[in-house]
């Protein structure tokens, strides 16, 4: 099973449209899908946009009464498709945003890559199309610097754009590891650079595949902050596992296979300060002569 995971936020204009190309592209592609799409608490029409197309599509349809932030409402989605799976080491996730600006053309190509092998696929910018602000081109050039000593996957494609395939099994125990706590923290692109972070202790394998972003396809003014998105990338690098530390814990782990235990230290508490042992001779019921070791209370040991 395919999960299509979709957070949106007064997106009205393009939800619906995105929702029937992806029908189409999956109808093509002939394999099992389920849609999670939710309203993080639109202001705009996009609940009733969504309403008409879970009678028509397998979609799950999921609404906050109010905001709740990118961050929250990527990781609602990802916690309800690992949720609704029920062979995680074979079912996948698909992650993109409901603005229409990521192709669901390219959903098969990271589909095939899971099914290659890999246990998370990223995407890199091909081609853009549409104007670009000098805010987000600075932050494309200069934001993966902040990153480049944190221990991500070197072939997970660019760790800001959110258009990505995971296994269900990578995302699960990524979630285990929180143990009940936030998985993601980080607001923006941030939290799609922490997901990947969070997922990549568990992934054998990442791989990458080139798309096209199609900023002319957004009905809406763009909501990206250079500022916000290097404070969020610079408090995420902070905490972030560094790579090389990652490594050598890891070739650590390796090298040093779990020694036996000495008779020695086998045999409990050091000897130090007890009286000294004696031996004597017994017969046993053979009549032969046989040693045995007494401690100090005279009992055998």
């Amino acid at each position: 099973m395919i999960y299509i995971c979709i957070p949106a936020l007064n997106e009205a204009p393009t939800v619906g449209v995105l929702l029937w190309r992806i029908r189409q592209v999956m109808t093509e592609f002939r394999r099992d899908f389920h849609l999670i799409v939710l309203d993080d608490g639109s202001s705009d029409a996009t609940s009733e946009v969504l309403a008409p197309y879970a009678r028509v599509l397998p979609l799950t349809l999921l609404r906050n009464e109010r905001p709740h932030g990118y961050a929250a409402a990527l990781e609602q989605v990802l916690r309800e498709a690992v949720a609704r799976s029920t062979h995680p080491k074979r079912d996948t996730v698909v992650v993109m945003q409901a603005d229409f600006t990521e192709p669901p053309d390219e959903i098969p190509a990271l589909v095939k890559k899971l099914e290659g092998g890999a246990d998370v696929v990223g995407s890199t910018m091909a081609t853009v199309q549409g104007e670009v602000t000098r805010g987000m081109r600075w932050s494309r050039r200069g934001l993966p610097w902040l990153l480049s000593r944190a221990a991500l996957p070197s072939e997970g494609g660019d760790p800001f754009l959110g258009f990505r395939a995971y296994r269900v099994q990578v995302i699960r125990r990524a979630l285990q590891d929180q143990e009940g706590k936030p998985l993601l923290t980080r607001q923006g692109w941030a939290a799609n650079a922490e997901l990947l972070l969070r997922v990549a202790p568990h992934a054998r394998r990442a791989d990458q595949a080139p798309v096209e972003i199609r900023y002319t396809r957004r009905e809406r003014e763009t909501r990206f902050d250079a500022w916000a998105a290097l404070r969020e990338t610079w408090e995420l690098a902070k905490r972030a596992p560094r790579r090389g530390l990652a490594l050598a814990k890891r070739s650590e782990t390796v090298a040093q296979p779990s020694q036996p235990q000495a008779p020695e230290a086998a045999a409990g508490p050091s000897d130090e300060g007890r009286p000294p042992r004696r031996r004597r001779k017994r017969g046993n019921r053979e009549g032969h002569i046989q040693d045995r070791t007494e401690g100090p209370d005279g009992a055998g040991d």
